[in-house]
Parts: C-alpha cells; structure tokens; sequence
C-alpha cells in the first residue's frame, strides 16, 4: 500500500501523522510511504530524517493526496484537504464530526474511507488512540490556565500555588477521566486547591484512591457545580461521550456570575465545548471574554507540544496503520471490532451511530459494510 503523510495545515498545528521510524516500520512490511516536505520539522524531524529511512518527499499536499491509498494525519482535514480526497481513498486521522457539519457532508461527498482515532474502543475499555492526547491536553490545561490568569493576559492576576501568606488558587476540574486526572496532577504540583467532578461514583473512588486527601471529589449534578465553579479561580471542561457532541454542564448563567477574571479551559472543544459560551479558538489566539471571564478553547492544544504529541500519538496509532496496510480496511476492520468503532465515514455514508444522532442524519451501522 502506498501510504501518503501530508503537512499539517491547522492554525499553528505541528505535529505529524508518521514519524520516521514510524514509516520505516511501514516500509519494512513492504509499503511505500511518501511525506510532504517539511511535514515533520515542528516535531524536530527534517526531511533528512525521512529519505535516510526510505521515504519518498513531495513537494506539495495535492501529489500527496493524489498519490496514496492511505492518508494519515492527526487533525481533522482542513476544507482545502477535504477537496483532494478521493473515493475509495483511506483517511486515519482525528475527525471529531460530531459538531462539524460541513465537514461531515464534504467527507460524505468525497466517497472516502474515514477512520477516526478518537472512536476506536478497546476490549479493555477507553478510547486508545485518544489517551494520549487527552494526557497531554490534560496537563497542557493547566498550563493554558495557570499563564491566562496572570492579569497581562486578562485574568485575575493570582498564581496557583499562592506563596506563604496569600492562600493558593481554587481548581474545579469537571470530568475525572484522563484528561481531568492529568489536569489534577499538573494543578497538584503547582500547588492549587483541587476539585474533581464526575457522576460516576466508581470513577471518584478510584480518584480517592489514587489521589487522597490531596484532591476533594465531587458528584456531579447542576447544584454542586454551580457552588464550585463561582468560586473557582480556574476551570478545567474535561467532559467526554465517544464521539458525541460534550454536554453544556457550565451555563451562560454560572459563567455570568464567576469572578472577574477567572478562567475556563474547555478541553472537550473539539466535541462542541462543554461551557455554554465556549467556541473554537486557536494558539494564534487562545483566549476570548465572556462577562469578564477568559475562556480558553484552543481546538489543537497538543500542537503546543508537537515532538512530545506526536511521539505518543504515532506510539499508538502505528499498530492499526500497519493493520490497515497489511490488510486492507475491510480485513483489519473485520478482524477488530473495536477497531472497526473508528470508521465514521464509508464512501458517502455515515457509519458512526453518535455522529449520526447527534446530526440527526442517518447512518450505515459498520457491521453492514465489514460482515
């Protein structure tokens, strides 16, 4: 299989789809693998580092993108990349479609195969193609929050930690999974009072257990959140249905009564935000106000870290893109039912049952195509 890696054309995103040990893996299971020119340079790879592993360089996206069988990227294709897609074309990448419509109908339009990392299960359960992004996201938010709270970025003007004396800051971290323990662990050290929330009882014991009296666990329900978030100085949106759009558990109205200058970081932005005035923003421009509150929706946030990201993305994807080489889409799919969790688009049907609810569309369930 000729496999393609484009150049990442986010705002700001550097990460890439295939390292070059990673294409020489694919390589030595008898693939072709071609890459953009500089395609890895903001994780620290030069296109040097490729050619001496026996990848081909192309000059642009479309010989890219006309080239290969199989594209494989990390965010979701721009609407310049979505128009050299082609039917019967493999596409693994993060998708996230649950909010994006237009992105939906052109990935629908192009015929093409679409595979979300964000959807692929585990027979163990979680979601293993989006852990480690969800770790980096994790403890990049309280970064992200930690430096929109010094006052020349708009906030408060506090520090977490606090020094002796002046009392740390107060962080409510809404979701307990792995970015909310991740954002635990980096608020943590910073020396921050913190508060996770989640409404499964088994998730905040076994949050107790790993953090002890260092954390206070919460269960989540409208009452408890409003009486923490208004008093927090930092809020961290975690929140996470595979593949569906993230419930608004923070209101308009709770935002309106925060502290002047306090923060919210939305992590779950890529699927929709789960702040009721969250919308997209990107690391040219992180931050917006709403009532005097810094919001914090950075839709890529481990570009910031793109050497580390694509490190431990490509530690986890590498395995099922060298399944769907070997393979084929349909054999690796049919040989991996949680795999087979990640196709979201078939050659002009949706097949993924949260984008499709949430889209009110209707969809193909995947058995149909990998029986």
């Amino acid at each position: 299989m000729l496999v393609g890696v484009p150049k990442e054309v986010k705002n700001h995103e550097y990460r890439t789809g295939l390292l070059p040990s990673s294409a020489a893996e694919l390589i030595k299971h008898g693939h072709k693998v071609i890459a953009e020119t500089k395609c890895g340079d903001g994780a620290g790879f030069s296109d040097n580092d490729y050619i001496n592993l026996g990848v081909e360089i192309c000059k642009t996206a479309e010989e890219i993108f006309e080239r290969a069988d199989m594209i494989v990227k990390v965010k979701e294709p721009q609407p310049q990349e979505r128009k050299m897609l082609r039917e019967g074309q493999i596409l693994f990448t993060y998708l996230h479609l649950a909010p994006d419509l237009e992105q939906t109908q052109d990935l629908v339009d192009s015929g093409a195969i679409c595979i979300a990392y964000e959807t692929v299960t585990s027979p163990v359960g979680g979601l293993p193609l989006l852990a480690p992004m969800s770790e980096v996201a994790g403890r990049l938010s309280i970064q992200a929050g930690a430096h929109s709270l010094e006052k020349v970025n708009g906030g408060r003007g506090v520090l977490l930690g606090g020094v002796p004396g002046t009392g740390s800051s107060k962080v409510t971290i809404i979701g307990g999974g792995i970015v909310g323990v991740n954002a635990a662990v980096i608020a943590l050290g910073m020396g921050a009072r913190v508060f996770i929330f989640d409404n499964n009882i088994n998730t905040l014991r076994t949050l107790e257990s790993r953090f002890g009296s260092a954390i206070e666990t919460m269960f989540s329900n409208h009452s408890n959140l409003q009486r923490h978030v208004l008093d927090s100085d930092l809020v961290i949106g975690g929140v996470l249905i595979p593949g569906a759009v993230a419930p608004k558990l923070v209101t308009k109205e709770m935002i309106s009564e925060m502290k002047a200058g306090s923060v919210v970081v939305d992590v779950a932005i890529d699927q929709g935000g789960c702040f009721a005035t969250s919308k997209p923003t990107t690391h040219e421009k992180p931050t917006y106000k709403v009532d005097d509150v810094v919001h914090y929706c950075v839709t890529n946030m481990p570009g910031m870290t793109p050497r580390t990201s694509s490190i431990a993305l490509n530690n986890v994807t590498l395995p099922f893109a060298i399944n769907l080489a070997n393979k084929g889409y349909v054999q690796a799919l049919k040989d991996d039912p949680h795999f087979a969790d990640g196709l979201n688009v078939h050659k002009g049907e949706i097949t993924c049952k949260a984008v499709a609810l949430a889209q009110n569309i209707a969809y193909r369930p995947v058995s149909e195509i990998v029986n």
